[in-house]
Parts: C-alpha cells; sequence; structure tokens
C-alpha cells in the first residue's frame, strides 16, 4: 500500500514540459507511481485545481548557519523549497576558525559565537544532528579558507598559502562539499589574484565539483569580470556558476543584452551557467564603493546606529546634514537594499533558459530584502502568470530539474519515479508572493503543501513540525549535470 496518493493533479516534472493531469504515489520517502493509480493508499488526496512540481531548489543562499540555529526552516518551507545550497558569495559557515570577529561579508552569517565548525565535516555533522526542514547542499567558501590561513586579507596569498587553502578544500570535497563560491568583489577577496583563485579550482577537478562566483565587478567592468569567470573555468577544467546574475549600477543599465551574450557565447564551449532572484533591487553588507545619490539605499540594520534600521541613506545624512558617504561611514557596519537594477534587464536575465533561480536571502538581516520570503512564489505568480515571461512549465525548471542538475543533486528536481519525494502543491491561479520591503516576513499565497522526502512539512500557512530534510553530499562528478556535447577549450 502506498503511504500519499496525489490525485486529479496538473503534474509539472521539473523538465520544462507542459504538464499533465495525473496522480502521484509516495512510499517510503521516494515518489513510487505517476499517472493512472488504482491502488489504494494510507493518505488519499483530490488536488483538483492544483498544480504539483518538484521541491524548488534554492541554489543561492546564506542560510549556512540558519539551518542549524532555526531548522524549522519557515521562509524557505513556506514557499515550497525543499533544498538549499549553502556556502555562496565565498562565505561560508565552514571550515571557520576565526581569530575575532568574522570579517565581512562572513558577518551576513551570523556573530563569531556562530562560527564553531573547524571542518567541513564539523558542519556536515551538525546539519544532520539539526535535522532541519529542508535539505542542505554546501559549497566552501575562498573568503572563508582565505580568512584562515592568511594574516591579512588586503592581499594576494603567497603560494603556500594556496597549498594550505587547497589541502583544506580538498578536504572539504571529500566530505562532500559540492564545489568552491568567491565574492570577488569584496573587500576581503578583491585582492586575490585570478591565479590564486584558478590553482584553488583546480582541486574541484578532482572531484567534479563546482565553482560558483559572485564577480569581481557587476558594474561597468562586468563582461571582464565575467571573462575571468570563464577563463578560471577553463583552466581548471571545471563548470562555472555566476551568482545572482545582474548589470548593477545605474551606468550599468540596459546592458543586459551584452551580458547574456557574453554567458551564451561561453556555453558554447565550456559548463556555463547562471542564477538571479526577481527583484530589481540587491542586498547585502553597506558598501561604500555603491554609495550613490543615483539610485535609493535603504538601510536595513547598523551596529553603532540601530535606530537608523528601515530608513533611506539619503534621509538619514539629511538628518545629520552630512554627505550620504560620510554618513554610510558613521553607520558602519551595516546593512543595506540597493534599488540598483532596471527591471528590464532583470526580466531579460531572468528569462534565459540558462538562468536558474536563487534567493540571495539573508536569514540574519533584521529586515530582510523580501526575496528570503517570496523568490520561488515570484516567479510563478508575478513572472510567469501576470508578466507571462515563461509558461509555468518552464518556471518550474528553472527552480528545480535545471538546478538539481547543476549541481549534481542526484534523485532530486523531478518528478519521476524512484526520485525523492520532494514535492510542492501550490494553486497556479492564486500563488503569489506577500513579502515587501516594509514588511518583508510573510509566507506566501497560494503555496498548499510542501513534501521532504515523503513526511508532509508544511500545510496551510504552517509548518507541521515534521523536519525531513538531510545533508546532501556530493555523489558524481558536476560536469555530467551540463550539455555532454560541450567540450573545452583551452
Amino acid at each position: 500500500m502506498y503511504e500519499l496518493i496525489i490525485r486529479n493533479v496538473l503534474i509539472l516534472d521539473g523538465t520544462g514540459t507542459p504538464g499533465a493531469v495525473g496522480a502521484v504515489a509516495i512510499k517510503d520517502g521516494r515518489i513510487a507511481a505517476i499517472g493512472t493509480i488504482d491502488s489504494p493508499a494510507k493518505d488519499d488526496i483530490d488536488a483538483a485545481g492544483l498544480a504539483l512540481a518538484p521541491g524548488f531548489i534554492d541554489v543561492h543562499t546564506h542560510d549556512d548557519t540558519t539551518v542549524i540555529r532555526s531548522p524549522e526552516m519557515l521562509p524557505k518551507l513556506s514557499q515550497g523549497v525543499t533544498t538549499v545550497v549553502v556556502g555562496n558569495c565565498g562565505i561560508s559557515a565552514s571550515p571557520v576558525r576565526l581569530n575575532g570577529d568574522p570579517p565581512d561579508p562572513m558577518n551576513l552569517l551570523g556573530d563569531a559565537k556562530d562560527f564553531v565548525y573547524p571542518s567541513f565535516g564539523d558542519y556536515r555533522l551538525a546539519v544532520e544532528a539539526a535535522q532541519p526542514s529542508v535539505n542542505v547542499a554546501a559549497l566552501v567558501g575562498h573568503t572563508a579558507l582565505r580568512q584562515n590561513h592568511l594574516d591579512r586579507l588586503d592581499r594576494s596569498a603567497t603560494p603556500g598559502e594556496i597549498e594550505s587553502m587547497r589541502q583544506e578544500l580538498r578536504d572539504a570535497l571529500a566530505n562532500g562539499a559540492v564545489g568552491l563560491s568567491t565574492g570577488l568583489a569584496y573587500a576581503s577577496a578583491f585582492s586575490s589574484s585570478t591565479d590564486e583563485v584558478a590553482t584553488l579550482a583546480e582541486v574541484l577537478a578532482e572531484f567534479g565539483a563546482v565553482y560558483t562566483t559572485h564577480l569581481r565587478s557587476e558594474f561597468a567592468t562586468i563582461l571582464d569580470a565575467m571573462d575571468e569567470a570563464y577563463r578560471i573555468g577553463r583552466h581548471a577544467r571545471v563548470p562555472v556558476i555566476v551568482s545572482h546574475l545582474k548589470c548593477a549600477g545605474a551606468g550599468n543599465w540596459g546592458r543586459s543584452g551584452e551580458v547574456i551574450a557574453s554567458i551564451e557565447a561561453a556555453a558554447a564551449h565550456q559548463h556555463v551557467g547562471c542564477d538571479c532572484y526577481p527583484y530589481a533591487a540587491s542586498s547585502s553588507t553597506l558598501d561604500l564603493k555603491q554609495v550613490t545619490d543615483e539610485f535609493d539605499i535603504l538601510i536595513t540594520w547598523s551596529e553603532p546606529e540601530p535606530a537608523m534600521g528601515g530608513k533611506l541613506l539619503a534621509e538619514i545624512a539629511a538628518e545629520w546634514n552630512m554627505p550620504l558617504l560620510d554618513a554610510a561611514r558613521r553607520l558602519q557596519p551595516a546593512g543595506a537594499v540597493y534599488y540598483g537594477m532596471d527591471e528590464n534587464d532583470v526580466r531579460h536575465i531572468l528569462g534565459n533558459p540558462l538562468t536558474m533561480v536563487g534567493s540571495d536571502g539573508l536569514p540574519n538581516d533584521p529586515l530582510p530584502h523580501p526575496r528570503l520570503w517570496g523568490t520561488f512564489p515570484r516567479v510563478l505568480g508575478h513572472y510567469s502568470r501576470e508578466v507571462k515571461l515563461f509558461p509555468l512549465a518552464e518556471a518550474v525548471r528553472k527552480m528545480t530539474g535545471l538546478s538539481a542538475a547543476r549541481f549534481g543533486l542526484t534523485g532530486r528536481g523531478l518528478i519521476r519515479e524512484g526520485c525523492w519525494a520532494d514535492l510542492v502543491l501550490f494553486d497556479p491561479a492564486t500563488v503569489t508572493d506577500v513579502a515587501s520591503f516594509s514588511d518583508p516576513a510573510q509566507a506566501a499565497d497560494g503555496i498548499a503543501a510542501v513534501w521532504v522526502n515523503g513526511v508532509l512539512s508544511y500545510k496551510n500557512k504552517q509548518a507541521t513540525g515534521q523536519r525531513a530534510g538531510r545533508f546532501l553530499a556530493r555523489e558524481h562528478d558536476l560536469r555530467a549535470g551540463f550539455e555532454s556535447s560541450l567540450h573545452f577549450q583551452e
């Protein structure tokens, strides 16, 4: 007997093919049958009018410490996310050995007390012990490695330091890490040379792991930064994923055509992909290099001036009667939302077939960007149903099957017999993001139920309390998740 049968449901299988109405049966945590099912089940659901998709995979998160400290993971579970990839932008909770406070932007993951995983194996054990509500796959952060082995971060690593980092990266990959991430735009990694990163990336090829990168620049020199990422991938013979691809800064608006042309050209010769979030505003720590009067900057938190959280930087500067840059200095360390993108560029990048969806949400931010709670329903409701940027089945593919293939998440991201029963039941007519910039911590509408590894984990806007997530170790060569016809060119 099956444990569960979901009947009369529009099945969107994660491949991008149009959905078909049928039934899906679950047994022992996996999808046991699809189509017309006459057998009985302990639980039988008539889902007429609803759609069933593979659980959404958030490929770009900063949930490293949150999956342990707040394992219910409601911001993600409530929008249908069943798997998160942590360790992005060069910052990861492990392997980390701090000598003082975490350097910016590692402080996005928490305070010094939250970095208690000196080895990747320690982190993996902690995730398994916490058993969060979602599955967890983990990247190793380049900045995390640098702060372990360098006396200061405003320089490139020496050959000896690079070798030490390579050994630590190799150990993490042996313990199941899916790859290496960089955040080359940040001061903590900007001084690292291309050779430093490329030499580290060589280790990835030994394990068939992936290289993901927050580019050295998303502003005027973005094409050069993208070329650097491609060169690193070609040198190491590993797949490259460009993180949260965007055209940042008013002077960069309208350049998405050039950016897409660049990544498509690269993808014709090597394994390249990207992710993005469905908003025209970014969020991170307050970066003096990004302070401008060309667009609004919202302060989300400030250690020395906590009362300024929720106010625009321009308003704060006027209140203090000082220039924007001086106000920003006074606020640091702080967090900010930058309204620095053009909506047409967002649509162009999001709509490209190479693009996956990742939230880049910041769970430790007191006033988080709404992408933390709203990313995936926003793609389904706003961009697919309302804007008609792509069909519903393609929206699902960009959040499931494509993501699972790129990160080597075996048995995830598809509705197929034998796959793990990570599933989200939603109403295509009403699913929508509710989270806003002023009130971001709001669960989406239209998400009826979420199953993780066959366990009902969320229903009717409430977590069930059943946490069934697992740590997902890399199991095979991630290059297999990219088109097999592609070849590398030196």
